[in-house]
């Protein structure tokens, strides 16, 4: 496919300026790369784009995530203790029926689809708007790695409650009958106050993961594909290694935002701790919960599931026509 771009003047011809295969579509200004859209285009389509890649993520990776979630428990019970991914799958599916892995999966879709949608919609706007600022007219990974982080909060305040009941939901012996009856318990029970109590905790988890997972994707997408040529082989290998690496440093709060939002009474119970555990502030209590055996697992399965910023570089690809 060749591209060609106008160019301005007296003859008002085009000027094919390079080809290749699968490079910018007609309508695509010079210097914008095939997985961006026009700058013209409206903040909805990178919602769309953003949304259907956010439930693509989490729907593709939810059996391992409800594995993840018991590996990640302070005192699992000793039958949902698990030595392997497929191991733990197997037993889940074998003992506790075929749908089991997939427990709570409506409300984590309710929630990703606008939360994914605010996010990339955001990290747009203030990727171009920072990096014009700071480098202008070229690519800054400072302005990835802040735009990243500022989207975060946006996506974190719509997704905290979803994760609160998704993981409720996953654990074992979950005592709630639906979504709908852990939401009305825990309001009950526990006040509303409670589908934010890890918020600050995922926010210390996700802002320097959000940071570190666009600079190294951006960074490994020069190396890898420098001329941004289609090829989605390199975003999904771009999103994994970033997502390895970013939660490669963010895995131990990750464990400590799955005790805050399922087994508070008991990691206080544990230590011997009364009152509540609110982000990160009782500083005694949580590094003794984060350095569990748990976290090597848990990591384990963090690679395979952080490729929601690649697969939504795909979707904006079909979305141009590809």
């Amino acid at each position: 496919m060749e591209l060609r771009c106008s160019v301005a003047g007296s003859g008002g011809g085009q000027a094919a300026v390079g080809a290749g295969p699968g490079l910018a579509m007609e309508g695509q200004g010079c210097g914008e790369d095939y997985e961006s859209l026009p700058t013209s285009v409206s903040p909805s389509t990178h919602m769309v784009a953003g949304a259907v890649a956010g439930i693509m993520e989490h729907t593709v990776m939810y059996p391992v995530d409800s594995v993840k979630t018991r590996m990640q428990s302070l005192q699992p019970d000793p039958k949902a203790q698990y030595k392997s991914v497929y191991g733990a799958l197997k037993r889940m599916v074998l003992t506790e029926g075929f749908w089991r892995p997939l427990r709570g999966i409506n409300v984590t879709m309710l929630g990703a689809g606008p939360a994914h949608a605010m996010y990339f919609a955001c990290y747009e706007k203030m990727k171009r708007t920072l990096s014009d600022i700071i480098q202008q007219g070229g690519n800054s990974h400072l302005a990835n790695g802040i735009a990243g982080s500022m989207a975060t909060l946006l996506h974190d305040a719509v997704m905290n409650p979803a994760e609160v009941v998704k993981q409720r939901m996953q654990m074992y012996n979950s005592p709630y009958k639906s979504v709908l009856d852990c939401i009305r318990t825990v309001h009950r029970t526990e006040g509303f106050g409670a589908f934010y109590r890890s918020y600050t905790t995922q926010l210390t988890m996700n802002v320097p993961f959000q940071a570190i997972h666009f600079i190294v994707y951006e960074i490994m997408q020069e190396k890898i594909n420098p001329r941004r040529e289609y090829n989605p082989r390199s975003h999904i290998l771009s999103g994994a290694i970033a997502g390895a690496v970013a939660a490669a440093a963010t895995t131990p709060l990750d464990v400590c935002k799955t005790l805050l939002n399922t087994q508070e009474n008991m990691a206080l119970s544990s230590l011997n701790i009364s009152g509540h555990l609110s982000g990160m502030r009782n500083p005694d209590s949580l590094p003794k919960l984060c350095f569990r055996k748990c976290v090597l697992k848990a990591l384990k399965l963090k690679l395979f599931g952080e490729e929601s910023f690649s697969r939504r570089r795909v979707c904006l690809a079909f979305t141009r026509g590809l």
